[in-house]
Parts: C-alpha cells; sequence; structure tokens
C-alpha cells in the first residue's frame, strides 16, 4: 500500500539491527534475502543463547544490545523477541535514541501502546508494528490510510493461526482436540506451551492493537473480554455439527455513537459463511463502514515468511519516512465502554445453578442430559464480563452468529 505519506525521497540503504532469530527472525531473513528492489541489510543480530546452532554466519551475532541501540550506522532496529518486558525496554531505549523502530510482539504493543505512543511524540521516531496484528494483512496500514476518513462500525475476524488451524482439523478430520493441537505444534504453527493462542490471549492482544488504529481509542487487555477454545468439548463440537455450522474463534470491536466495545469469543459459524471457508493457518478481516459497507481480507495469519513479510513491508515504509499518524486518536471523542452491547450466546454447563440465570436478558432455548446442559440466550457484555461462572470448570461459552 502505497500513500501521499510515502513519496518523500527513499532512503538509498538501510542498515537493520535485528533482536531475535526465532521462527519470524529467519523468516525476515528469508524474504529480506529473496526479495528484489529493498536496498536493506541487517548488520547485526543480538541474541540470547549464542550456543545454538544457527544458518546464518556467526560473525552476525552478537549478545550486547548496546552494539546494535548505539551503533550510528544501524537506522531501524527491529525486535522479534518472545519476552514482552525486554521487548519494550528495547523498543523504548531505540526510539529514545532516535532510531526508528519495527515489532511484531502483539503482547508488549497492546499493554504498553500509551507509552509507546508518548515516546513518538516526543522523539519523532517512527514505530510501526504490521507483522504484530494477522501477519501477511496489511490491516494496520489500509486502518490508518485507506480507512482514515471512512466512518467505521465494526472490525472482526479471526486473528489467530493457531486456533483456526486446530479448529480446522476438528471439524474436517475429526481429530480431538488434543490431537488437533499436537498437528499443530508439529507444523510449526503453535509453540510448545500454546495458551496465549488456545486461550484466546493472542487474539485479544491484537484487538486491542487495531482498537487503536480503527477507532482512536487506547484500551489495556484486561479490560476487553475474552476466552479461548481450550474449553471445547465433544458435546460442543456435536451441537455445531447438528446446527450445520463449525467453530471458529472470532475478535470483534465495533462502534455505537460514541461508545466502543470488543470482545474475542468462540463464534458458531454456518458453513456457508465467508468464516467457515477460512482454514488452517489462514486469518480474516472484516471490515463495516458507513460508507464503504463491508470489505473483507483473508491472508495467512502464521509462519515465518507471512510474518517476515509483514516486517519487511514495514522497513520499507521506512525508507519513505512513513510513520503512524494516529489522527482518529487526535481527532474523535470515542471512548470504550462495552455497557448496552448485547450477546446471543450458547452456555454450555455441568450442574443445576452453576450458571445465573438472572444475568441473562432472555433465555430462547434450553437443554439438559445425562451428557451435559445448556441455555441459548441473550446477554449483555458488560454481565458476561464480569460473572465469575464464566471461569468455572465445565463451562464453556460460545457465541451464536
Amino acid at each position: 500500500l502505497r500513500t501521499a505519506r510515502e513519496t518523500g525521497p527513499a532512503k538509498q540503504f538501510m542498515k537493520l539491527g535485528l533482536f531475535g532469530f526465532g521462527c519470524v527472525g529467519q523468516g525476515l531473513w528469508k524474504v529480506l534475502h529473496e526479495t528484489r528492489g529493498i536496498r536493506a541489510d541487517i548488520k547485526r543480530i543480538c541474541i540470547k543463547h549464542p550456543e545454538k546452532q544457527r544458518p546464518v554466519p556467526a560473525h552476525f551475532f552478537t549478545t550486547d544490545p548496546a552494539e546494535i541501540l548505539n551503533d550510528p550506522e544501524i537506522d531501524v532496529v527491529v525486535e522479534l523477541i518472545d519476552d514482552a518486558e525486554a521487548a519494550f525496554e528495547i523498543v523504548s531505549a531505540a526510539l529514545s535514541g532516535g532510531k526508528a523502530v519495527v515489532s511484531a510482539n502483539k503482547k508488549m504493543i497492546a499493554h504498553r501502546l500509551p507509552e509507546l505512543y508518548a515516546l513518538q511524540q516526543k522523539t519523532g521516531a517512527p514505530f510501526l508494528y504490521e507483522g504484530a496484528c494477522c501477519a501477511s494483512i496489511p490491516i494496520i496500514r489500509n486502518l490508518e490510510e485507506y480507512y482514515d476518513n471512512d466512518l467505521l462500525t465494526s472490525v472482526e475476524g479471526i486473528f489467530n493461526g493457531t486456533t483456526n488451524f486446530i479448529l480446522t482439523r476438528i471439524f474436517e478430520e475429526h481429530l480431538s482436540f488434543g490431537e488437533a493441537l499436537r498437528l499443530a505444534q508439529a507444523g510449526g504453527f503453535a509453540e510448545s506451551d500454546p495458551t496465549l493462542d488456545v486461550e484466546g490471549y493472542d487474539p485479544k492482544f491484537k484487538l486491542c492493537i487495531l482498537l487503536l488504529h480503527a477507532f482512536g481509542v487506547f484500551v489495556q487487555p484486561e479490560k476487553v473480554l475474552h476466552s479461548g477454545i481450550s474449553r471445547l468439548n465433544d458435546f460442543d463440537i456435536e451441537f455445531a455439527r447438528s446446527r450445520g455450522s463449525v467453530l471458529k474463534l472470532v475478535a470483534r470491536c465495533f462502534r455505537d455513537n460514541d461508545k466502543v466495545a470488543a470482545y474475542c469469543l468462540p463464534r458458531f459459524v454456518p458453513a456457508g459463511h465467508r468464516y467457515a471457508g477460512v482454514k488452517n493457518e489462514y486469518n480474516a478481516v472484516t471490515l463495516e463502514s458507513a460508507f464503504s459497507e463491508r470489505q473483507w481480507f483473508v491472508g495467512k495469519g502464521a509462519g515465518d515468511k507471512p510474518t517476515g513479510c509483514a516486517v519487511l513491508s514495514d522497513v520499507s515504509a521506512l525508507r519513505y519516512l512513513y510513520k503512524y499518524e494516529y489522527r482518529k486518536f487526535s481527532q474523535n471523542g470515542t471512548f470504550f465502554d462495552p455497557a448496552g452491547a448485547e450477546l446471543t450466546v450458547y452456555v454450555r454447563y455441568e450442574r443445576e445453578g452453576q450458571v445465573a440465570e438472572s444475568d441473562f436478558e432472555e433465555i430462547s432455548e434450553r437443554y439438559a442430559s445425562g451428557r451435559a446442559r445448556y441455555w441459548i440466550g441473550r446477554i449483555s457484555l458488560e454481565k458476561l464480563q464480569a460473572a465469575k461462572w464464566l471461569k468455572e470448570e465445565g463451562v464453556n461459552v460460545i457465541e451464536c452468529g
């Protein structure tokens, strides 16, 4: 996406300092060396464990962050580590030193966005993070540029490739959750500790980042309701099939006048719905607005090269002095408030009295057997988020899309 703000004189050659050389770091190395036309080179790579064997000559590596942060020849610091606190120290030090920064650390960015925004305003140094949200889908740049003057009403989608891979295998190959998870780990789509993905934290972090670029609001992750797919059991899966649906983990934020709400929940998706065709590690984003109505983006949401490509796109944009302007934040009076928003949900539970019926506005369907109990009904987002029973063992909540 080339914009008017990218038409300044391009830097002829850029030197990069890279922190981290895991899946995404190696993906960046590959796409950088396979892409023509982007004049950039990695000068130094800071890693934590020098004893590991890596497919790059040893002279590129260092364990001293200062060799990158204090090197006047390095134009861009690229942060691709998995430690959120250490990542913030690296990014804040680089921005404070006036260096441009690119990151894909969605957990760090989601928790530290107000501070990172303030640092950018203070130093004038650009901070880009397209790779933190939906990998190969350029959603942040589109929200910043194309939808700059359009009245957005909602942003939602499948933001996590790991859980989408698992759910695809469950519904297409009739695997158990455990079998599908192990297959995702073997394919490199899930970490050895998959908690952030399967519990729904990862798509929630991405949602918090997109809230700023879509609606101009800073929202701390703990204020956003989320539930992942780890509570799914055979009954839930059979119920979905009986209704001609599959399951997807969907994150959504939406505006009602000057209020914005957000949540991330599993959702029943009819077999003919566009999300049902988004399979394996692919992500999808749907934007709705007053003027352009519905737009849909699909692309790979996990993997070394798709995310590395998004990081490289940010590096390329920096050649033209591109930076986020956050104009929605500076121009509107929108604020985050889930009060008034309602969802229709399926709640599966184990024992009588475990779920508070008084929390619901209406219950349209009830079921009880020796295997399970469930209700389908309307509940306010505010009450659902506050419900203590939501986290109890044996309870699962799925949105009825």
